[in-house]
């Protein structure tokens, strides 16, 4: 039960403990099937490659916003289309480059007004994108991407992402970028 020097778990922490468990396992399922083609895109799987924010990887990123997505919609009652809202947040920083260093065509220094358009341009060449994926997408960096999202998903998403990236940032939520960072300087 408990690690070396730890006090064991009481019964309440444990039973607290599988609710959370069976909830995030509950997510990860709604995820799967609502996104197979996405989780196994080679593109999407290149997104392993980056960093977003902090030590978070992109692809850990938007798994983290489409987990908190679906948490929100349901914790908050608020209708909407589970699915779209899964692959949408899945798409939403489908930019496929790294952010953090410049290159010959583009020094990124205006990442987070441009990376929306970029997402979904990169995202509709590969799917067929419904128009509340596209909005997700598309606006999810309002207020900086001046048009509001249209749609409930897209609200979602927004915080979703607001929320993720401030955790990443201030890094209370540690990624596997670390391992990238450091492959990367030897």
């Amino acid at each position: 039960m408990g690690g070396k020097g730890r006090r064991p778990r009481t019964k309440r922490q444990a039973e607290k403990w599988k609710r959370e468990l069976d909830r995030f396992r509950m997510i990860q399922r709604q995820i799967k099937e609502d996104a197979p083609d996405i989780l196994a895109s080679g593109n999407f799987r290149r997104t392993r490659q980056y960093i977003q924010h902090g030590n978070m990887t992109v692809n850990e990123h938007v798994l983290s916003v489409a987990r908190c997505s679906l948490a929100l919609s349901s914790r908050l009652h608020i209708p909407c289309s589970r699915r779209e809202l899964v692959r949408g947040a899945l798409l939403h920083d489908y930019f496929l480059y790294d952010w953090h260093v410049p290159d010959k065509e583009n020094p990124h220094t205006l990442h987070g007004f441009y990376h929306p358009g970029t997402a979904l341009r990169n995202a509709s060449r590969e799917y067929r994108l419904t128009k509340r994926e596209r909005d997700i997408i598309k606006k999810h960096m309002w207020p900086l991407t001046v048009v509001p999202p249209r749609c409930r998903e897209a609200w979602i998403v927004t915080t979703a992402d607001k929320w993720c990236s401030l955790m990443e940032t201030l890094h209370m939520r540690r990624g596997h970028g670390i391992i990238l960072q450091k492959l990367r300087k030897e």
